[in-house]
C-alpha cells in the first residue's frame, strides 16, 4: 500500500531540500503531494522553478502518513506563516503520525507552533538557539517519537532515507539507499 506523503513549499524554499525529499520517498513508492502555501509555480531560494501539484488548501482535508517540510529563507517563515499547514502540522502530530523539518523549519516553523517542546531535535546550525531543548542539535537526523529532523542541505540525502525507514522500515531504506550509493 502506498503511503501518502505531503511536502510543503514555498518561494525561498531551499532547492536541495525539497528535491531530494521529493525524489528518495517517490523512489520508495510513497505518493509525494508538492503543495505550495501560495501559488502553484514557487521560486526557491536560489532561483530554481518548482512547480506544485496543488495548493495546500486543497490538502486540509487529506490524512498523509508523513507531512515533510524543507527549509530555506525565507521559505520556512512562509510555510510558518500558513494557517492551514500549522493546523494540518498539529492534526499530523495530535494523532500520532509522521511529520518532519530539515534546515531552519525545525525553528522556524515546528518551534514556534509547539510541535516540538522538549524533544530532542536538530536545525541549521545558526537557527539551533530557537530550539527549546539543544541536547540533540549537533546531530545531523533526530529521531523523536514521530517528529524527524534535519540540519539542511548537506544531510538532505540522509534525512530522506530516514524518512523512508520511518515511513516503511529499514530494508525499504537499504533498498532505496543502495543505488544510489548512499547505504
Amino acid at each position: 500500500m502506498s503511503k501518502k506523503v505531503l511536502v510543503p513549499i514555498a518561494d525561498g524554499t531551499e532547492e536541495i531540500e525539497a528535491a531530494c525529499i521529493i525524489d528518495v520517498l517517490r523512489r520508495a513508492g510513497a505518493s509525494v503531494t508538492v503543495a505550495s502555501v501560495d501559488k502553484l509555480q514557487v521560486i526557491a531560494a536560489h532561483g530554481v522553478k518548482f512547480v506544485a501539484d496543488k495548493l495546500i488548501s486543497d490538502c486540509t482535508e487529506i490524512v498523509y502518513d508523513l507531512i515533510a517540510l524543507p527549509g530555506g529563507m525565507p521559505g520556512a517563515e512562509r510555510l510558518r506563516d500558513s494557517n492551514e499547514l500549522e493546523l494540518m502540522l498539529k492534526r499530523q502530530q495530535s494523532e500520532g503520525r509522521l511529520y518532519a523539518a530539515i534546515c531552519a523549519s525545525p525553528a522556524v516553523v515546528f518551534q514556534r507552533h509547539g510541535l516540538i517542546g522538549r524533544r530532542k531535535a536538530t536545525c541549521y546550525p545558526s537557527f539551533a538557539k530557537e530550539l527549546d531543548n539543544t541536547d540533540a542539535v549537533e546531530s545531523r537526523v533526530v529521531v523523536d517519537d514521530k517528529c524527524i529532523t534535519s540540519q539542511g542541505p548537506g544531510t538532505a540525502l540522509e534525512f530522506a532515507i530516514k524518512l523512508v525507514e520511518m515511513l516503511y522500515d529499514e530494508q525499504k531504506a537499504k533498498e532505496v539507499a543502495l543505488p544510489m550509493l548512499a547505504g
